[in-house]
């Protein structure tokens, strides 16, 4: 096959390009590079079925060649990302979906869009069904992203009604794990950095927020089948862990990892910053044949260890 990846140097775009590769496909890849980073596709940038296109995807007026499959992962991500980038982050899930969804309706191929469990907000229901309409600030700090993602989907949805396009959509909740940036404000690499540098853990709020957390390796195994499964057209699939936990618990985790014991310092609770955080995944197990399978203190443990090794 020949695979179409946009954020191909992004934490979750470079593991999905390297298992198209091992898988024997061939991998075009696109990144401007503004939260991607040229060391998540140093180990394949040189293999011969793979080639990256540096560009920002709203710039580009056609893409040659044609595919089997798109997947558009291109967009900050964390909360300190888009809002460095609000601008880019609200134009690649607007424009630069339409520009894939044309090209996926011209290719007749299928279209696999990263949405997000942003979409959901402040959820007033939980666990999160894909069902759930969410509860979403369109006008607060976050809403760039959040109504981005919206957008996006209903872009989706859109082609798929007018023009009868294979888009499945795919709501990633937290994920984590190795080529996470050490800037990238999340939690777990927050937590990480102050841990190995003898920092205090900072913990917005009292800490007893909850989030669900996966391992990138069960994230990109989830991905890959919205992709190449047969017969999903149109379907909103959650993916995540549904191992549900405080930020509290996980700063006393991180304790154990390290073992010492580390300070904390509990900091304001950004604005819309979500109180409760869990996948329902029943969706994902029954259509994909798919659930998590890294239990969470091993994922932690091997993204400590790359951690370690990247701010040596």
């Amino acid at each position: 096959m020949r695979v179409l990846i946009t954020g191909a140097a992004g934490f979750i775009g470079s593991h999905l390009c390297e298992r198209f590769l091992k898988e024997g496909h061939e991998v075009i890849g696109i990144d401007n590079f503004i939260t991607g980073d040229k060391d998540n596709i140093k180990d394949f940038s040189n293999h011969k079925n793979f080639k990256l296109i540096e560009k920002d995807l709203t710039s580009i007026s056609e893409i040659e060649g044609n595919f089997d499959i798109i997947y558009h992962l291109a967009s900050p991500a964390s909360p300190k990302h888009y809002t460095e980038y609000p601008l880019e982050t609200m134009l690649v899930n607007s424009l630069g979906t339409k520009l894939l969804l044309d090209k996926a309706r011209n290719d007749k191929t299928i279209f696999v869009y990263a949405s997000t469990s942003e979409v959901y907000g402040d959820p007033l229901v939980h666990p999160q069904k894909e069902s759930y309409y969410g509860n979403v600030n369109p006008v607060g700090k976050r809403s760039m992203y959040d109504e981005a993602k919206r957008f996006g989907e209903a872009l989706c949805m859109v082609y798929l009604r007018k023009y009868n396009v294979d888009v499945r959509i795919a709501r990633i909740f937290n994920t984590y794990g190795p080529r996470m940036g050490i800037d990238d404000g999340r939690v777990i690499p927050n937590f990480m950095v102050q841990a190995i540098k003898d920092l205090p853990l900072t913990i917005y709020g009292d800490g007893n927020q909850t989030r669900s957390f996966c391992y990138i390796d069960d994230m990109i195994e989830g991905l890959y089948r919205m992709g190449t499964k047969k017969a999903i057209k149109g379907e909103i699939i959650n993916l995540g862990n549904p191992y549900e936990i405080k930020i509290i618990e996980l700063a006393d985790i991180i304790e154990k990892i390290v073992s010492k014991k580390l300070k904390r310092e509990f900091l304001p609770l950004p604005e819309d910053d979500p109180k409760r955080r869990c996948p329902d995944i029943e969706k994902a197990r029954k259509i994909l044949n798919w659930k998590p399978k890294v239990e969470f203190a091993r994922g932690l443990k091997l993204t400590y260890e790359y951690f370690k090794k990247i701010l040596k």
